[in-house]
């Protein structure tokens, strides 16, 4: 296998090229988890995986409970399927909240005070859906919880790690929240073995190619667990070595289309999915995608599987406005190419798109 043939299988196994899901669950689950702290990116990020799917269409999963955000790995968002959020929790999160006792100690955040936010938040919620972001922190800071300099958020991460609580529907830009217990209903539990077998099976069916060092640092796992995990669902996997890498993949990928042109989002699973991107970006443009290495991944012009510039959208008064930031000068064939992948955005969304 060559590193091209490895970026045309990543583009399949991803479901970007070559897309038939039929529901965003469908892809949810597929993924096993998406990185989603850029809400609106992360909703493009699922539907672009979707056939003609709309953002209607995802944010109806998120309201019918189909889909959930959560912080299950590396201490950052992700959707996931709603079936799979407690084993997912169970098995990644406890090592995040541990290392974030630090975190919580230098905001003075002791545990009696996380305890006694949990009661608050057990007793609002419990009278209400889900309620947005803002009112809970008002519900604590009444109670005598402070909220400020990122307490408040702390405070409902650690719940949410802890399954206690999950992020509902947003309520026009808020976020909002429930009782993980109301909001989505339990299914059988999945031992500590089922677990890191189909944590470990999602992942390299969903981003594969992909090395045992790509899914520990995905899945926040130690490399013992990771190991384990990768014994246990190695029946269904295969492995090429490439430059001395070994890569593992689903058995079931075979083939893949020729690539495509595409607008992926900021925080695509393409891009965050693995701790090496090499295979897909040049380091000469790296800094371009996370400028000054600000944590923040911008949104990317992909091209035959190469991450070959930027993209932001400009809100007009009816339209969305695309403006391209090229690596390297594109093509009118390249161009024609950003139009059709543009086209499919601006159905998504549901408003007119014009490029600059």
């Amino acid at each position: 296998m060559t590193i091209q043939e490895l970026v045309k299988l990543r583009l399949q196994s991803q479901h970007i090229s070559g897309v038939d899901f039929k529901t965003p669950h469908d892809v949810a689950r597929h993924m096993g988890a998406m990185q989603a702290q850029d809400y609106n990116g992360a909703l493009w990020a699922i539907g672009l995986r979707t056939k003609d799917a709309t953002l209607k269409d995802v944010e109806q999963a998120i309201l019918n409970r189909e889909i959930v955000r959560t912080w299950p790995m590396r201490g950052t968002l992700h959707f996931v399927a709603a079936e799979d959020i407690r084993w997912m929790l169970k098995l990644t999160a406890p090592r995040q909240i541990a290392a974030q006792a630090g975190r919580r100690r230098n905001l003075e955040l002791p545990d009696d005070e996380i305890q006694k936010a949990k009661g608050v938040l057990e007793s609002v919620l419990s009278k209400h859906a889900y309620l947005s972001r803002h009112d809970l922190l008002e519900f604590l800071e009444k109670s005598g919880i402070k909220t400020a300099g990122q307490r408040g958020i702390h405070i409902l991460l650690y719940w949410a790690q802890s399954g206690l609580i999950c992020f509902g529907p947003h309520i026009g830009k808020q976020p909002s929240f429930a009782l993980l217990e109301n909001w989505v209903p339990k299914v059988k539990e999945l031992s500590r073995e089922e677990s890191l077998a189909e944590l470990t099976k999602r992942y390299f069916t969903s981003h594969g190619p992909a090395t045992l060092k790509d899914y520990m640092w995905w899945s926040s796992l130690i490399a013992k667990d990771a190991k384990e995990g990768l014994e246990l669902a190695k029946k269904d996997l295969t492995k090429e070595v490439i430059e001395d890498k070994t890569y593992y993949f689903s058995s079931a990928l075979k083939t893949s289309p020729k690539p495509a042109t595409y607008l992926l989002p900021g925080f695509d699973e393409y891009m965050l999915g693995y701790t090496d991107r090499s295979a897909i970006l040049h380091t000469d443009h790296a800094q371009k995608v996370v400028p000054g290495n600000n944590g923040m991944f911008l949104s990317t012009v992909v091209i035959n599987g190469q991450i070959a510039g930027l993209w932001k959208k400009v809100p007009r008064a009816k339209s969305i406005n695309i403006q391209l930031i090229p690596f390297t000068s594109f093509t009118s064939a390249q161009k024609q190419q950003i139009e059709t992948a543009a086209k499919r955005y601006s159905d998504f969304i549901g408003t007119p798109v014009t490029i600059a």
